[in-house]
């Protein structure tokens, strides 16, 4: 038999290989493709220049001479960034600012994840970084500061061993994200080493402000339900409480990659947090952008970037499957599993986090829901849909099988190579 084949990649942190997908060619295929896939790889010079010319403050060289203690914030394994590769440039903007390294820690930006292993230190920072600087895990239940309220009525209190640091740097990336539009920028701080009542208000309050007249330091404020969600970003209600909590705690310099599909950085955006992520967003915006898809009978969605948070990419492409009903795979092949999250997901048969929210049943648009992955995972699997709904496969073959069954020989599929990275811009319709 004929065949169509799509490679889509695999195994983020561990290996980034490839996986192969075959589909029978009387089936309509359409590829989800992204501008990025293509975006060369930032070279040393790039980047370079980068730190050289900052967007909206000076260089971190003139920034950081005379500071005691400096931090250094990154983001962690659920995010895509290759931290090990801007480490170097920010360590050598320090030396020529005369900073002591003695002075220098790294925190992981957290939020209400689970902490990170030596063996995750070493993927993100490098080896070389833990042979010289201490790394810290954030602990979103203790030792934290209390710095004031937002407009918004959110609490704010920011890990003490930032917020006793006189110089304060943020290492991420900026990909879009379900609620806040894009991540990266102040999302390095809140939620990201903030107090666990601080992100819940964040995620909870903020959220259900529903309707409201409420204006912040930036003015009036739209709706929530119309101004949140993947790739929102003027007016996100959720955005201006975080970059209102970021100004509080005093970041000064943020440091922000845009990666492309084998997780390379393709650009960097250095300086003031919020106008250094401004100008990132204009760019991811653009590239990570999809075309729509509707009334598919099988949907494919491949979680990479974020494979240890696949819900994302599941929230993205429910409402391709066509009204009446269609059948979504997930390749999931994340070796960690589903990471922790003390805020959301379920930490017993009925108990769970502050938002947890069990799955009782499929998309009413979803007849099966298939699983590809070497790596079963039942209890982080049920974050997002109810596990004994769940089909779960270890290799393709198999699935195809199921979906030649069921479908025969004509289906309309789609096929997202990383659903967990890629956004339909507002308003753009299939």
């Amino acid at each position: 038999m004929k065949m169509q084949r799509f490679r889509i990649p695999q195994k983020a942190w561990y290996g980034d290989k490839d996986l192969e997908l075959t589909f029978p060619a009387s089936f309509t295929v359409h590829y989800h493709s992204m501008s990025v896939e293509g975006r060369p790889r930032l070279t040393h010079e790039g980047m370079r220049k980068a730190f050289h010319h900052p967007i909206g403050t000076r260089p971190i060289s003139e920034l950081a001479r005379g500071k005691k203690n400096v931090v250094i914030v990154f983001d962690d394994m659920t995010r895509p960034t290759r931290a090990y590769e801007i480490v170097p440039s920010v360590l050598e903007e320090l030396r020529l600012g005369g900073v002591d390294e003695k002075a220098i820690r790294f925190l992981c930006s957290l939020g209400t994840h689970g902490a990170m292993s030596r063996e995750d230190f070493a993927k993100k920072l490098g080896e070389a970084v833990l042979e010289r600087f201490p790394a810290y895990n954030h602990n979103p239940y203790e030792n934290c500061t209390m710095l004031g309220t937002t407009s918004f009525g959110t609490p704010v209190s920011i890990n003490s061993e930032f917020m006793n640091c006189d110089f304060k740097i943020g290492i991420g990336c900026i990909v879009p994200h379900p609620t806040r539009g894009f991540g990266g920028g102040g999302k390095l701080i809140m939620p990201g080493i903030a107090h666990i009542d601080t992100i819940e208000a964040n995620h909870a309050n903020v959220a259900k402000s529903g309707p409201s007249k409420r204006t912040s330091s930036v003015g009036a404020l739209p709706d929530y339900p119309s101004s949140v969600g993947r790739g929102k970003y003027e007016g996100n209600v959720m955005r201006l409480d975080i970059e209102e909590a970021l100004r509080m705690a005093k970041l000064d310099v943020i440091v922000n990659a845009i990666v492309n599909l084998r997780r390379e950085t393709t650009d960097l955006f250095v300086g003031d947090p919020i106008e250094a992520h401004v100008a990132g967003v204009k760019v991811a915006a653009e590239v990570y952008s999809t075309q729509p898809a509707r009334d598919m009978d099988i949907v494919v969605a491949n979680a990479f970037s974020k494979a240890n948070e696949a819900a994302i990419g599941v929230y993205l492409v429910v409402p391709c499957l066509k009204k009446s009903g269609g059948d979504l795979v997930m390749v999931i092949n994340a070796p960690d599993g589903q990471v922790t999250h003390y805020l959301r997901r379920s930490f017993g048969k009925s108990i769970g986090g502050r938002l947890w929210n069990p799955r009782r049943e499929l998309p009413p648009n979803m007849n099966r829901f298939f699983i590809l992955s070497e790596y079963p995972d039942y209890a982080g699997w049920e974050w997002f849909a109810p596990p004994d709904k769940i089909i779960w496969r270890k290799n393709w073959r198999q699935i195809l099988a199921e979906l030649l069954k069921v479908h025969g020989e004509k289906a309309h599929v789609s096929v997202f190579p990383d659903a967990t990275i890629q956004y339909v811009k507002p308003g753009v319709v299939a």
